[in-house]
C-alpha cells in the first residue's frame, strides 16, 4: 500500500512539473504584442452607396392624400363594429396590461366558477364572465379550470375598433 501511495505522489509531481513547465512563456508577452500589433489589417471595402429618393408633396389641393381616409369612409370605418363602452366604471385589473396579470387558480364549480387573478403588485382578484381585464377593454367570456378567456378590443388603425381574442393560462410555476 506504501508502494502505491508513493507512485501517486511521485506522478503527482511530475504532473504538477510537467505543468509548470508548460505554462512558462517561451517568448516575452510584449515582444508578441508588438508583433500583433505590427501586422497589416485586411482592407476594409467600402460603403454601399445611399440611393436618395425624390420626395414628392402634395402641392395640387384637388389631390387627396392616398394614405388618409375620406370623411366619409372615417364615418363609415367608426360607426361599423364592435365599441367600447365608455359610459361604465373602470374595473381595478384594467389598470394593468394583460400580459402582467396571472391567474392563480379557480374557486367553485361548473357555472359557478371565479377564476383567480394576480395583478403585479402581487394582490389576487376573483374574477367572473363579464368582468374587464387589461388595457384594452378585455372583458372576460369564459371561466375554466386551467384558463380565463376574453375578447379585447383594439383600434384597428381606421379609426374603429376590432375584437381580439386573448387568454389567460393557469400559471403552473408555482407549486
Amino acid at each position: 500500500m506504501k508502494t502505491s501511495l508513493a507512485s501517486a505522489r511521485s506522478c503527482a509531481v511530475i504532473v504538477i512539473l510537467l505543468l509548470l513547465v508548460a505554462c512558462t512563456p517561451s517568448e516575452d508577452p510584449r515582444q508578441w504584442v508588438a508583433r500583433e500589433k505590427a501586422k497589416k489589417g485586411q482592407p476594409l471595402q467600402p460603403l454601399p452607396v445611399i440611393k436618395t429618393f425624390e420626395t414628392f408633396i402634395y402641392k395640387d389641393q384637388d389631390l387627396r392624400d392616398p394614405f388618409a381616409l375620406s370623411a366619409e369612409e372615417q364615418q363609415q370605418s367608426a360607426s361599423n363594429g364592435p365599441q367600447p363602452d365608455q359610459n361604465r366604471p373602470r374595473e381595478p385589473l384594467e389598470s394593468f396590461p394583460l400580459d402582467g396579470l396571472k391567474m392563480s387558480g379557480t374557486l367553485g364549480v361548473a357555472k359557478k366558477i371565479e377564476g383567480l387573478v394576480r395583478d403585479p403588485d402581487g394582490v389576487v382578484h376573483r374574477i367572473h364572465v363579464g368582468n374587464y381585464l387589461g388595457q384594452n377593454y378585455g372583458r372576460v367570456t369564459a371561466v375554466e379550470e386551467d384558463r380565463i378567456d376574453l375578447v379585447e378590443l383594439v383600434p384597428n388603425g381606421a379609426g374603429s375598433w376590432m375584437e381580439r381574442q386573448a387568454t389567460i393560462a393557469l400559471d403552473d410555476t408555482k407549486k
